[in-house]
């Protein structure tokens, strides 16, 4: 019988293709190439320490003929694991696609929000047999691209079709990343069906997968017209107002302004919908304040982070636009300062979604192509820094919001953006003009301490100094500072129990980036499957 076996630490240098991984495993495992009867690469990563060469990093799964010998690695770095052959067994996967689940209720569950937990709990029920209604305050995704358009070239907001709030969730205007720290079995599953959807075929082997925001859209278009055939209810221009509660238990919901009888909701809310946590607060929906981090988008030039990262091989065409992830203690001020959400090869993008506020995040195509690489730089937050005892749960959607409007204040009033040039804020000095800023729809000079508060002006400060330090040529005259980012992730929680109901209204779910219990698309993607 031929055993099968995973090889971890299989590296290819730059220059040599994936073609030749074969003649190499035999190599390394002291076999002869015959002997390998199948291999399929696992995962693939690079390995871009400065000062060596780059090269490529593999696991694999192998196959080898039933006459080989054990295999053995040649060389240290080489890990080689035999899988056990079992038998079909019931896997979480096969209990999602071939079971069929009853409820009790005949009114149809329904799903507050088309983000990527709204979307994939949808799936998760009608694959179970129980299509769902979908409610979502934005438009499709066709509409909802021109919406935003027309945002970032004239400054003209649509509070309801934006960046922020629309079919595919705010993660449709992103790079795309599928990068978690969530461990889970549906994981790989879940980046099939995206691949099934339309996304590249990379994500289920890259070690950092991404998208990109052109084939993201394209995906969540795919997936609409899946849950459609499946005999899901999708409504996009409806927004819940409010819901019915009898007895501490959900009766209903009210979709504008008619009602909708159901006892099973899944609330994915994005963690923008502000009018929403009020209604869910009006009703006596538990919730609680979080922790969050605000901070500023840092944009350079992709040539720029590519000498630092990759030396005298940047710009080898084997390699991709560099990234960098960057972190430090703060001690003296107790906060961390630290990277999120790099885009390489991407742009600097506005994403209100309430007039007279300015929030910044980034975006970047599948090829990561453009010019510019972008990242947030943020500083944490927690309860005590906005709220007091007694004061309400919601009390961090104020804090933030008064640092968005200063930021729209500061720079015109238009929606343009706060900028300023990075070594000229490190020094604690004003910017007299700006260069090049891919932000949407523009940008003015103004110094980001007008825009953020004092401690985390001074937290910003150090920590790019240290960033610097690590990474020589990261401030300089060429970079900028955006203002403000303030939506890593949500300052409110809405509590739910052991059994993903909310704690003080039965037949609520809350799940994703807006119940507090996620944030990015697969961390989302994979609660909105727990909730279902």
């Amino acid at each position: 019988m031929a055993g099968r076996f995973i090889v971890d630490g299989v590296t290819l240098e730059l220059g040599e293709e994936e073609i030749s991984l074969p003649e190499k495993l035999a190599v390394l495992l002291s076999l002869e190439a015959e002997q390998i009867a199948a291999l399929r690469v696992l995962k693939k990563s690079l390995d871009a320490r400065r000062n060596r060469p780059p090269y490529f990093v593999y696991q694999v799964e192998v196959i080898v003929s039933s006459n080989s010998v054990y295999p053995v690695a040649r060389r240290s770095g080489i890990k080689i694991t035999q899988v056990e052959e079992h038998g079909e067994g019931t896997s979480p996967i096969s209990s999602i696609c071939h079971a069929t689940t009853r409820l009790k209720s005949s009114a149809r569950p329904v799903i507050v929000g088309c983000g990527p937990a709204g979307l994939f709990a949808a799936l998760v029920l009608a694959l179970r047999g129980i299509p769902v209604r979908l409610v979502e305050r934005g438009r499709p995704v066709e509409q909802r691209t021109k919406d935003v358009r027309l945002f970032w070239e004239q400054g003209i907001l649509d509070i309801e079709s934006n960046v922020l709030f629309g079919e595919g969730g705010a993660g449709t205007f992103s790079d795309g990343k599928l990068t978690s720290r969530v461990r889970s079995p549906y994981t790989q599953w879940v980046k099939e069906v995206l691949v099934e959807m339309g996304a590249p075929e990379a994500i289920l082997t890259d070690a950092k997968p991404h998208i990109g925001t052109d084939r993201l859209r394209s995906v969540v278009i795919n997936l609409r017209h899946r849950l459609l055939g499946l005999g899901c209810e999708i409504s996009f221009g409806a927004k819940m107002t409010d819901i019915i509660v009898k007895d501490s238990a959900l009766a209903g919901i009210v979709v504008n302004d008619k009602e909708i009888a159901t006892g099973h909701l899944i609330l994915a809310i994005g963690q923008s919908a502000d009018d929403t946590y009020h209604i869910l607060m009006s009703r006596d929906v538990h919730m609680v304040p979080k922790a969050l981090a605000v901070g500023v988008r840092l944009e350079h030039p992709q040539g720029l982070i590519d000498k630092i990262q990759y030396g005298k091989w940047a710009g080898h065409p084997a390699l991709p636009p560099a990234e960098y992830f960057l972190s430090a203690q703060i001690k003296e001020m107790n906060r961390s300062v630290y990277s999120f959400c790099m885009c390489p090869g991407g742009k600097v993008i506005g994403c209100s979604p309430q007039p007279g506020l300015v929030i910044t995040n980034g975006m970047s195509n599948s090829h990561r192509s453009g010019a510019y690489a972008n990242s947030a730089i943020l500083v944490s937050v927690t309860p005590d820094d906005f709220s007091e005892k007694g004061s309400s749960p919601l009390q961090g959607l104020v804090f933030r919001n008064v640092w968005e409007r200063k930021a729209y204040l500061a720079a015109g009033e238009d929606y343009f953006a706060p900028a300023q040039r990075l070594i000229d804020f490190v020094k604690s000095r004003e910017s007299a003009e700006v260069g090049m800023v891919t932000y949407l729809p523009g940008v003015r000079p103004v110094p980001m301490s007008e825009v953020l508060p004092p401690f985390i002006t001074e937290a910003l400060k150090k920590g790019l100094t240290r960033f610097g330090e690590l990474m020589p040529g990261f401030v300089s005259s060429e970079s900028h500072l955006i203002g403000v980012e303030t939506r890593s992730s949500s300052p409110v929680r809405i509590v739910r129990g052991p059994d993903g109901q909310s704690i003080s209204v039965a037949g609520i779910y809350p799940c994703g980036e807006g119940a507090g219990y996620a944030g990015g698309i697969i961390s989302s993607i994979l609660d909105g499957i727990r909730a279902a």
